[in-house]
């Protein structure tokens, strides 16, 4: 064999023991990956795509990029009024910024969580679920346990922001909360009474209300009538002169005078004029 031969040999076993040794992978779109060498992670990110490694020199983690939820179930806060929830269940999601994972890797090693479904580790998940915990139990001492099932969605919101802040003290621009959900807020058994008679009480007031608003309603109808009553009355007094009672008065002799034959006619004491009449023979 050839000098030039046998150095093609060897520049192809080299290349056959180089791919023996080496391994590949694929990060899924929206991951990155994180590479450790010897020991020492890489700062620089894997992007999506195929990558090469090297079993026992060089590893490749893939992590997600993606919303990450974070479920908190029976959770048991205390509320304004130091009386305990039963039962808290909520649903926390983040994103994590895909240029920052390398960094947070090293800063928070032992927070990554692996999801055994899809093999992609989660970054800073165990920090995730440690900081919301302590900012429900936080914001639910804020508010009555009496109202806090009618608060729902301001519980939440307050939850947001409150751990957006505490995020974005310790890793600006690092962390996004998108959204918190509430999935489940029951108060205690003696609570649930407190709320339905509380309920039940409003209800009442409200039929009361209406009753009243009702009679009231009724009653001004009642004095319209009365003021009219009183108004025409006043009209027909104002109209009934001196001089108008006398003209009837006159007319109604006339009247009896018509008729001939005895007739007796009453004239009252305090008639300041006589009847004048006139009957023609």
């Amino acid at each position: 064999m050839s000098m030039r031969s046998r150095g093609v040999a060897g520049l192809v076993l080299v290349v056959a023991v180089g791919l023996g040794l080496s391994s590949c992978g694929t990060i899924g779109s929206g991951n990155v990956g994180v590479r450790t060498t010897l020991g020492k992670i890489n700062p620089e990110e894997l992007e999506p795509g195929v990558y090469l490694g090297v079993p026992a020199i060089s590893q490749v983690a893939e992590f997600s990029g993606k919303e990450i939820g974070v479920d908190l179930s029976d959770l048991t806060p205390k509320a304004r009024d130091n009386l305990s929830l039963r039962d808290l269940d909520v649903t926390l999601y983040y994103r994590v910024a895909t240029g920052q994972i390398a960094d947070l890797t090293v800063k928070y090693a032992g927070q990554h969580v692996r999801d055994e479904g899809s093999r992609v580790t989660l970054p800073a998940h165990g920090l995730l679920s440690r900081l919301a915990r302590n900012a429900i139990y936080e914001q639910a001492a804020r508010i009555d346990s009496l109202v806090m099932h009618t608060q729902r969605d301001e519980l939440a919101s307050a939850v947001r922001r409150g751990l957006q802040a505490e995020l974005d003290a310790n890793d600006k621009g690092v962390f996004t909360i998108t959204r918190v959900v509430i999935r489940a807020l029951t108060t205690d058994p003696a609570i649930e009474r407190t709320i339905q008679e509380s309920v039940a009480a409003q209800k009442q007031l409200e039929t009361t209300k209406q009753r009243v608003a009702i009679a009231e309603a009724e009653a001004q109808v009642e004095i319209k009538r009365a003021e009219g009553v009183a108004r025409a009355n006043q009209i027909i007094n104002q109209s009934l002169t001196r001089e108008y009672l006398q003209h009837e008065s006159n007319l109604a002799l006339m009247k009896f005078a018509e008729k001939g034959g005895a007739t007796t006619v009453v004239i009252p004491a305090n008639m300041q004029t006589a009847p004048l009449i006139n009957i023609g023979k």
